[in-house]
């Protein structure tokens, strides 16, 4: 985090090597809610052929309407990949933020289990609260630090209580080509400045959305076929790093010579409160669903290409 702009980014490589690894060949019928965000564009990528809802064919501030454009499709399975991102205008919107992330996923899941389909539903580490050091398990207990964690915590409580083959697929610090995001900023004032000051003591693993996006689409498959193997799991890339870190990275990478200035998120302060550590155990993924994390730094040389970077 650069002491301006909290950032998102990822690869489209990573994903095609994810998806090989997995053995993928897409699904037929999967319908997608969300077109624009960053996972929903690497799906598009992984898989043209799924139908795609925008905010205008179903807005999820209308949680009936998505239940009610699931049950219209008649999917094979189902992947919710819109959400409200905006961690801290969400501080001053906690009723909208979680009608879309809490009210909505919940009735999707419920039609979902209506129909007999998989439910994948992509969350957040921000439902924990952060401290320690120890990367988070599954079972840990929750407590988010902010409005945005909170309305994601009611989305994952409603998508169980739907029953049905579902997942819920926690991950952090998505990252991608598109949009505006960590990569393209660092990439920009790199450029403009000899030395930047980015927030050291946040840890957690970026992750590609390539990679999330082949990881939900194998979910689905599997669920279709064992929803035995519902249930939460934690899917974020490796190593983890601070933002500091990660920037320093970008910087090696995209052969720009820019210093990076550590500094605490006390110096940073935001309306939202971030959690420090954003460590994820994925072993439950691994071992049940056969996807291990992703090494991001592939993923961002992935990138840096994708934008003609490199």
């Amino acid at each position: 985090m650069v002491s301006r702009q909290r950032g998102l980014v990822a690869p489209i490589a990573g994903a095609r090597r994810c998806w090989r690894a997995v053995g993928g060949q897409g699904v037929t019928g999967l319908l997608v809610f969300g077109k624009t965000g960053q996972v929903a564009r690497e799906l598009q990528r992984l898989d043209p052929g799924a139908r795609f809802l925008s905010r205008a064919e179903a807005d999820l501030f209308d949680p009936a309407a998505c239940a009610e454009a699931i049950r219209a499709h008649a999917p094979r399975a189902v992947i919710n990949a819109a959400a409200y991102t905006a961690v801290d205008r969400a501080e001053g919107e906690e009723a909208l933020a979680t009608t879309i992330n809490g009210a909505a996923p919940a009735a999707m899941a419920a039609a979902c289990a209506g129909l007999g389909v998989p439910f994948v539903q992509i969350s957040t580490d921000y439902v924990f609260d952060g401290s320690g050091e120890t990367p988070w398990h599954v079972g840990d207990p929750v407590a988010p630090l902010n409005a945005y964690g909170r309305s994601k915590l009611v989305g994952e409580a409603g998508v169980r209580a739907a029953g049905g083959a579902y997942a819920v697929l926690r991950t952090s610090w998505v990252v991608s080509a598109h949009g505006s995001n960590f990569i393209k900023t660092m990439l920009r004032l790199g450029k403009e400045r000899e030395t930047l000051t980015i927030v050291a003591d946040q840890i957690g693993g970026p992750t590609p959305a390539a990679d999330i996006a082949a990881a939900c689409v194998h979910m689905t498959e599997t669920l279709g076929s064992e929803p035995e193997k519902r249930g939460t799991y934690h899917f974020s890339g490796a190593p983890d790093v601070s933002w500091a870190g990660f920037a320093r990275e970008i910087f090696a990478q995209a052969g720009i010579n820019c210093a990076v200035r550590d500094i605490p998120t006390s110096a940073y302060p935001t309306p939202a409160a971030r959690p420090l550590n954003s460590r994820l155990d994925c072993a439950t993924l691994e071992t049940v669903f056969g996807l291990s994390r992703p090494d991001w730094r592939r993923g961002l040389t992935d990138i840096l290409k994708d934008l003609g970077e490199t």
